[in-house]
């Protein structure tokens, strides 16, 4: 190029390459009275082939200086083109105005800040940035473009707004960034941000951020690795599904006062999603449309304290979710299902007052529940699952009551499955069940098995008083007393000496038969019951 054709604002930057010193060619105006700079004056006109002339190291530094170039207030005209380019010096530009996107694709950069500037997009696809890429403040319509860079440092889009609504809003698919990214302070994207295969060695910090894409992902990270924490609060809001499918977060995941909005579809899908520590969708967290844990393994707590579910199906999946602490404590009751099955906790925390309408329970495995309550309350909350009588469901809540000491409510819970098995079965079969709960609660009230007894050897004592049995030996006339001839009746194992001696005839002796019969069911129900109870203490 050469420097004669320059115009004056064009060789002021020259210059300044030249000493590393920057230019401002605002007039002290900013962008804000016409952003594109289509209104601004041939002072504040720059070719983009001067900026890549510069970049290209077409110009010679003075000696003593680190060149750069540094360009602020400018409308920059043209293609600026460094596809596959090598670029040793600083880029920074500030309340620039592009007439065209910017072409860095495969381009080896130093340094780039493009700070509050208007781009119609930049292309950066396979770029490798060697220190920070700062967006800061800046509006990029018809898309960004990060797939497969590299930034070594930071990757700050703070306050940036992007506009390709119904596409690609960033395109960040196999983005490595080794330090933090920020989309906060504002940051707003309206059409779809990608980042599935995405790797962030630092945090991804979307504070206060505005996704919006109704229509699909607002958010879509699947397999997105971030070695630290991630930021989704602070007013985080996402019009269109949040994706986080199969993604890793070495720190912990913040919903906290979240709005997600996809409504009749999923609002957040953290399927397999695995964090390292805590996961955060509380205190006002507000999704309207499904959100699933379905697989996800969180080595902290999953916090749904004060969260806003809505939505007609699953509102809430944790479908083989494994954690260590779950709190379950929505701001109101969820009028929808809440999905549990196979999931793996070690404490539940759930409120009575906010149970769903519907739960799915069946394979769900916990050790503790906070609060425990009675076991009247808790099979209000077995009841509740929607693919009706289960079995496990009932062993794991017996199993915890025990486990907790609680022996009573344990066999309560068993009780009341054999009763709800019953429900499930042919008449047959609830005959006999009917008769097992009547006369020994399925042999989990033993205590009713004896009270049967009693009142049999009262009827035996009256009846056998009343008629009293023939003597077998008629030249042995032992003494008969009626309490102690039931009573050997009803025995099952053993001898008071009565039962040998006598032998009932016509009716009395069916009575006789029946008064046996009973006794050896009900004996040996209370003593399973006995045992059961010596054997815990």
């Amino acid at each position: 190029m050469n420097p004669d054709e320059l115009t004056p604002p064009e060789r002021r930057l020259w210059e300044a390459y030249r000493q590393g010193a920057s230019v401002d060619l605002s007039g002290g105006h900013g962008p804000a009275d016409d952003p594109t700079g289509v209104q601004w004056g041939p002072e504040r006109l720059v070719r983009a082939e001067v900026i890549t002339a510069l970049l290209a190291g077409v110009a010679e530094p003075e000696p003593g200086r680190v060149p750069g170039v540094r360009l602020a207030g400018a409308r920059v005209t043209g293609s600026l083109d460094l596809g596959h380019a090598r670029v040793d010096v600083p880029l920074e530009l500030t309340a620039c105005a592009f007439d065209e996107a910017p072409r860095l694709y495969w381009a080896t950069m130093s340094s780039v800040h493009l700070l509050r500037c208007s781009l119609p997009g930049l292309v950066a696809s396979g770029a490798r940035v060697d220190g920070h890429l700062w967006l800061e403040g800046s509006v990029v319509g018809g898309g960004l473009w990060l797939d497969g860079a590299h930034v070594t440092g930071i990757l700050n889009m703070s306050g940036v707004t992007l506009r390709n609504p119904g596409g690609d809003a960033l395109l960040g698919d196999r983005l490595t960034v080794d330090a933090n990214v920020y989309c906060d302070r504002g940051f707003t994207a309206e059409g779809e941000v990608r980042l599935p295969g995405a790797r962030i060695g630092g945090q991804l910090i979307l504070r206060q951020a505005r996704l919006d894409n109704p229509d699909g992902a607002a958010l879509y990270a699947s397999r997105l690795d971030v070695g630290a924490n991630v930021f989704c609060d602070g007013g985080f809001r996402a019009r269109g599904e949040v994706r986080l499918r199969g993604a890793r977060v070495g720190g912990y995941l913040s919903f906290v006062g979240a709005d997600l909005s996809h409504p009749g579809r999923t609002a957040l899908n953290a399927g397999d999603l695995v964090v390292d520590t805590d996961v955060y969708c509380s205190d006002g967290f507000t999704a309207e449309g499904a959100v699933s844990f379905a697989g996800a393994r969180i080595a902290g707590q999953l916090d749904l304290r004060g969260a806003k579910l809505a939505h007609d199906g699953t509102a809430l999946s944790l479908q083989r979710l494994q954690a260590e602490d779950v709190v379950l404590r929505p701001a109101h009751v969820v009028h929808a299902t809440v999905d549990l099955s196979y999931a793996k906790v070690n404490l539940l925390r759930d409120d009575p007052a906010t149970w769903p309408d519907r739960l799915q329970l069946d394979g769900f495995q916990y050790e503790t529940l906070e609060p425990p309550l009675t076991a009247r309350q808790r099979l209000d909350w077995l009841r509740r699952d929607t693919d009706g009588y289960q079995p496990q469901p009932y062993e794991r809540l017996a199993q915890t009551y025990r486990t907790l000491g609680l022996d009573a409510e344990g066999r309560s819970v068993l009780l009341a499955k054999a009763r709800d098995r019953r429900a499930t079965q042919g008449l047959p079969r609830k005959i006999v069940g009917w008769a097992q709960d009547i006369l020994v609660g399925y042999g989990y009230r033993p205590f009713r098995a004896a009270s049967w007894l009693a009142g049999l050897l009262a009827f035996g004592t009256v009846v056998f008083s009343l008629h009293r049995p023939g003597v077998l030996d008629d030249g042995h006339h032992p003494h008969f007393n009626a309490f102690f001839y039931t009573l050997d009746l009803l025995l099952p194992i053993g001898s008071l000496g009565q039962e040998a001696e006598y032998a009932p005839s016509g009716l009395y002796q069916w009575i006789a038969n029946l008064l046996t019969a009973a006794g050896l069911l009900l004996g040996l129900t209370v003593a399973a019951g006995a045992t059961r109870a010596l054997s815990r203490e």
